[in-house]
């Protein structure tokens, strides 16, 4: 690459507005970003949200290039410090996760150029991020979750809400705690995919992969009662969560329907499906479910992404033992 010159025309750009950038050139996304779209969507079947996050995380980095007239230069000649420079300037707009996110899609990005033989390095490697500090995931009580779960068919009875809609926001969230699933999960989740004998639901994950997830008593009693009573003559390749008119829930509309019971229930309404999920596997290990189980069950490709609940449980054990006994 280092002998083709410009990668394309620049322009510049105001970097302290970068909500009203103008879009990048239609050149620069044909040459350079999909040919990597393509290889992360089809190849690495990432998700779209991922695929999103690497083009906002592309797309910021290619502004900053070009505001400092280095893109004219071409990637290869990108040295450590030139990238150093980018992760200083990038702590003003970023918080550090976020930071460590447009970090793993750009060395995604380089890695996949390298391969196809248009950079020698990456210049990424080796160049420091700043520290995370460690959080650990907010989740639900066992009686937070009962006074949450409770809601739908609290507002059914006061008639603030339509059946369909009560029991249909109650599936998904019984789903979201009794099975453990993430919200993409969830809403792409087809009746074909569930054996009702056994209550296992098949999953499709992150990166495409297949797991089994147990819904739990609880979760398929309120799965068939749906089904039966409001699902519009549901197939195999039916929604589980469905509309009255039969169309898929949205990501976004199970979002807003759960912070419309967190406030009913008093909870903080800041609070996303995900923190269902922690909850779930929280109260597994709480119970004593063994940590290889639990990752089976979320569906981690590492244990060490699972291991992060026992903290929650220790903590929860220290926190006990601090107000019981005696000689805390």
């Amino acid at each position: 690459m280092t002998s083709r010159g410009p990668l394309s025309d620049a322009f510049p750009i105001n970097m302290s507005a970068p909500e009203s950038a103008a879009p990048l050139p239609p050149a620069v996304l044909a040459e350079w970003w999909m040919p990597f779209e393509d290889f992360l969507a089809k190849e690495r079947r990432y998700s779209p949200y991922t695929v999103r996050n690497y083009r906002q995380a592309f797309e910021d980095f290619y502004r900053w290039l070009v505001s400092g007239a280095l893109w004219e230069r071409g990637l290869d000649a990108l040295g450590t410090r030139d990238m150093r420079d980018f992760v200083i300037e990038a702590q003003r707009r970023f918080d550090r996760r976020t930071l460590h996110n447009h970090a793993s899609g750009l060395r995604t990005f380089f890695k996949f150029w390298m391969r196809r033989g248009r950079l020698q390095r990456n210049p990424l490697a080796g160049v420091p991020l700043p520290r995370l500090e460690k959080r650990l995931p907010n989740f639900l009580t066992e009686e937070q979750m009962k006074l949450l779960l409770s809601g739908p068919l609290r507002l059914l009875e006061n008639g603030s809400i339509e059946a369909q809609a009560a029991w249909r926001d109650r599936l998904a969230m019984e789903l979201l705690y009794g099975g453990g699933l993430r919200v993409s999960e969830l809403v792409a989740l087809n009746y074909g995919a569930i054996d009702l004998p056994s209550g296992v639901a098949r999953v499709l994950g992150k990166g495409r992969k297949e797991r089994l997830a147990p819904l739990g008593r609880v979760a398929l009693a309120v799965l068939v009662k749906f089904r039966d009573e409001f699902a519009r003559q549901p197939t195999a390749s039916s929604p589980v969560l469905s509309l009255p008119t039969g169309r898929r829930v949205t990501i976004r509309s199970v979002q807003l329907m759960l912070k419309r019971y967190l406030a009913l229930a008093g909870l903080p309404i800041d609070l996303t499906p995900h923190k269902l999920r922690h909850s779930y596997a929280t109260h597994l290990l709480n119970a004593g479910a063994d940590l290889r189980l639990v990752q089976e069950l979320l569906g981690h490709a590492q244990l060490a992404t699972t291991q992060v609940y026992t903290h929650v449980s220790v903590a929860r054990l220290k926190e006990v033992y601090a107000k019981a006994h005696p000689r805390a």
